[in-house]
């Protein structure tokens, strides 16, 4: 009897649980810190956050489950898990303080119909991802998380007086240590499980130093269920929809750069059927968010790490982890007490699982013939411009509207690099390079 592929491996519960865990408590800071400042940018009150936040969590499980387990000619049946996207956050500002919250959630609604009726076109683009492109991709990938994991392990917030503070780097390297001798002296279950330990014992030294807060887990409902436009019935303008819908591309763009990096962790081909469906997932669940006073959807791109270091890849792991988000957005006492986990702690197992998504990344270049060929410019050249935005992001405060939309995301940038010179420098080695069993459809 042939055993099935490990994407499609169905854990034990207790396993789907503790693996699950561990994404959903990787991704929370970063999950929810599009609703959080959105609201804030737009002047919401501390109630209309809360609900953001938990429409957000209930909406980010709904989305994950289906791009997991999928239905018909949606989800890509990966290990993916979705979250709000921050790509669509400054254009969001932008419509809700131009024209209001309402016609946020209406071009968000737009933006996911049009992205569902562009999935077919702009999967037919997997011909220009050779593998010299797959691995500059992952690479920009990896390095360009590196920011959110430092801004964590100093905080979280860079504004406040004591980021930074030794106590805060101090606690991030011990989760650090913990992580890496978990992972190294022990196999198996509880080898996997390296991430969980170290943000569980990350956790403890911080109460017993008095460096976290459990107030809020006492203040928070036990059940609240977010209303359906709770905000009012979404307004449809031109201007705004078409904003979202440029952001909707470039999240399209970062949803085939995590598709690709997690089908060479998993070791599944990624094929232009796998892109069209994850695509048409992104889609109805940024127009189930907009519905339910949520944001644009896509592949969380922390988690990739996560699935790198533990070499857990089975899908119905991340569908589990999907489930823990509905039951944290239906019962804010559970989110809240995972939102307990001090930010250095997340920052110091981010360090790890950041670096072997860039790990990742080298791996496939390594398999790329540099010798007679221009991949090394091809490598070098986008490479650079992908970290350009990470790096230094005031290169392009100059620049408004859609274009710096298009400029901030790094991703978005080294992509384009990488196909273009390829298909500039390679010319006589494109056809060959791109000629995989991936291509199938």
């Amino acid at each position: 009897m042939s055993h099935p592929h490990p994407v499609d491996q169905l854990l034990p519960v207790r396993q789907l649980f503790t693996y699950g865990l561990q994404h959903v408590l990787v991704l929370y800071a970063g999950a929810v810190a599009v609703p959080l400042i959105l609201g804030s940018a737009l002047g919401l009150t501390s109630a209309q956050i809360v609900l953001l936040i938990n429409a957000n969590l209930l909406t980010s499980g709904i989305a994950t489950l289906i791009q997991t387990l999928g239905f018909w000619r949606f989800g890509a049946r990966l290990p993916l898990v979705q979250a709000c996207s921050f790509i669509a956050l400054a254009p969001m500002v932008m419509i809700g303080k131009s024209y209001g919250l309402q016609e946020v959630f209406g071009a968000v609604i737009a933006a996911g119909a049009i992205t569902i009726a562009l999935a077919p076109v702009f999967s037919r683009l997997l011909r220009f991802f050779p593998p010299v492109v797959i691995g500059s991709l992952i690479t920009i990938i990896g390095i360009s998380l590196m920011p959110a994991a430092a801004i964590w392990l100093g905080g979280g917030n860079p504004g406040a007086e004591d980021f930074g503070k030794p106590a805060n780097l101090l606690l991030g390297l011990a989760t650090v240590a913990i992580t890496l001798v978990v992972h190294a002296r022990f196999s198996g279950f509880v080898g996997n499980l390296s991430v969980l330990i170290g943000l569980f014992a990350g956790s403890l030294i911080a109460a017993a130093c008095g460096m976290t807060d459990f107030s809020r887990v006492g203040e928070a409902d036990w059940f609240e269920l977010s209303a359906p436009m709770a905000f009012g019935t979404p307004q449809f303008s031109l201007t705004p929809i078409l904003i979202m819908t440029l952001a909707m591309l470039v999240i399209m763009a970062e949803t085939t750069g995590n598709c690709l990096a997690i089908g060479k962790l998993t070791g599944r081909a990624i094929t232009q059927r796998t892109l069209g469906d994850a695509f048409r997932a992104d889609g109805l669940s940024t127009m189930i968010g907009g519905l339910f006073n949520s944001f644009p959807y896509n592949a969380f791109t922390q988690n990739t790490g996560l699935i790198a270091l533990s070499n857990i890849k089975s899908r119905f792991v991340v569908a589990a982890a999907g489930g823990l988000m509905i039951l944290m957005g239906l019962f804010p006492k559970l989110g809240a007490l995972i939102a307990a986990v001090p930010t250095p702690v997340l920052g110091g197992c981010a360090i790890v699982m950041f670096g072997m998504t860039t790990v990742a990344g080298i791996q496939e270049l390594s398999r790329v013939r540099f010798e007679g060929t221009r991949n090394a410019l091809v490598v070098a050249v986008s490479v650079s411009v992908g970290v350009l935005p990470m790096s230094f992001p005031a290169l392009f405060e100059h620049f408004h509207g859609a274009l710096r939309l298009v400029l901030e995301s790094g991703i978005f940038l080294g992509a384009v690099s990488a196909i273009v010179l390829n298909l500039l420098l390679n010319r006589e080695e494109t056809a060959s390079q791109g000629d995989t069993a991936e291509l199938a459809d």
